[in-house]
């Protein structure tokens, strides 16, 4: 047998038996994919490790507390023999050989009628590794082999072009806070599969190198607009190429939720019967106080952290923010978009009751290579912005989560 290869195939087991001899490791390791195979699975084990019991609890397969009968495998259609018993393991496997029920040994692979590959999946794609032969068979190596073809398939590094009619429509892909690993596993995917990515300043420039040639990028800054009107020429944009049958990405910097206006685009394919996907983003109001040293909360310091856009200083009649009780909160009060008002915040927040002497951190292009952290106090930040030329985009943490961890521009 060990002369020729396995023949790889899919087992369909759906409402067909499958028994599980031994509730050990390796059982436990096997039988999440054959429950989620649909199997109806009968374990057959004296005892069984807490994972498995939680599985029997759950109802997901039936459990007899005893050790291996003859017998077992009768009506069998795929049986997996991974007890501590050799002899039983032997026995197991000579019945399964007379019932012609495809079997897997996890003590002997010479001795088994079937192999299990190294599997994985992506977006209903299902990966699997065999050794050629059972002299060979290096588990770890194969099980490499796996991991890197299906993070390939996930992050979009092995780009795989689907050849059958794709539906076409929009995928609102958040594109973290700047460093381009901090995308989503299922962003970078589907910008490796788009016709058309619509982006904008903020999104991660650095992906845009990575795309398959052939791939159009809009850049949403330079649509032909006036002020007021970007956000419509943006959604006609998405609309038209979608309508041309394109699967089109439109690349946000952070969360689309998060002021990202990502709603707004959602709305208008929605009326223009155009599908979409939503990709949720790392925001910037987490990630780039973390990357720069501080948590956002705290145990003994802050129980609660409130995000605010400060594109519209306080005294703005547009303003929709209750500065005065975002004074008197304890906890941390993250700023996106303030570089500009944070001058009038503090003087808001100041007069509201909050202390002058309430540290705060500038944190400038966070996580990426120019990233840089600059401390004030609430009394000293409208000076400090001006002396260290802090610019947009930049994250502002107000709060004394800010002195907690250390600074790693001191």
């Amino acid at each position: 047998m060990a002369e020729h290869p396995a023949y790889p195939v899919g087992l369909r087991l759906t409402g067909r038996k499958v028994v599980v001899l031994g509730g050990g490791q390796v059982a436990q390791r096997r039988l999440p994919a054959l429950i989620a195979a649909g199997g109806d699975i009968l374990l057959v084990s004296p005892t069984a490790t807490p994972s498995v019991e939680a599985m029997v609890d759950a109802g997901e397969l039936t459990w007899e507390k005893r050790p291996y009968a003859e017998g077992d495998l009768a009506d069998a259609w795929y049986a997996l023999i991974a007890t501590s018993d050799t002899e039983a393991n032997t026995l197991a496997s000579a019945e399964a050989e007379r019932h012609r029920v495809w079997c897997v040994r996890a003590d002997d692979a010479d001795a088994a009628t079937a192999w299990t590959p190294a599997t994985g999946t992506s977006e209903g794609v299902t990966v699997a590794v065999l050794t050629s032969d059972a002299k060979g068979r290096d588990p770890r190596h194969t099980a490499a082999i796996r991991d890197a073809v299906v993070e390939g398939l996930r992050d979009g590094t092995l780009v795989a072009p689907h050849h059958r009619t794709r539906t076409p429509g929009v995928a609102l892909v958040g594109g973290g806070p700047g460093d381009p690993d901090l995308i989503t596993v299922r962003g970078r995917r589907l910008l490796a599969e788009a016709d058309v990515v619509i982006t904008d300043h903020l999104g991660p420039r650095d992906l845009l190198a990575e795309l398959p040639q052939g791939v159009e990028v809009i850049d949403a800054a330079k649509l032909p607009y006036g002020r007021f009107m970007a956000q419509e020429a943006i959604n006609d944009a998405l609309i038209e190429h979608a309508r041309k049958g394109r699967s089109v990405v439109r690349l946000k910097g952070g969360d689309p939720f998060v002021y990202g206006r990502g709603m707004e685009e959602v709305q208008a394919l929605a009326e223009a019967g155009i599908p979409c996907t939503v990709v949720p983003g790392i925001s910037s109001s987490i990630s780039v106080p973390g990357a720069a040293g501080i948590p956002v909360t705290h145990r003994g310091v802050a129980h609660e952290f409130t995000v605010v856009s400060g594109h519209i200083a306080p005294d703005d009649e547009r303003s929709l923010v209750d500065w005065s009780a975002l004074a008197r909160l304890t906890g941390t009060l993250v700023i996106l978009m303030g570089v500009g008002t944070i001058g009038k915040v503090a003087e808001t927040l100041i007069a509201h009751g909050k202390s002058p002497d309430t540290p705060v951190a500038l944190v400038q292009e966070g996580t990426t290579a120019a990233q840089r952290r600059v401390d004030a106090t609430l009394a000293t930040v409208a000076e400090t912005v001006v002396a260290e030329e802090i610019k947009p985009p930049a994250v502002i943490v107000i709060g004394e989560v800010v002195t907690v961890g250390p600074n790693p521009s001191k």
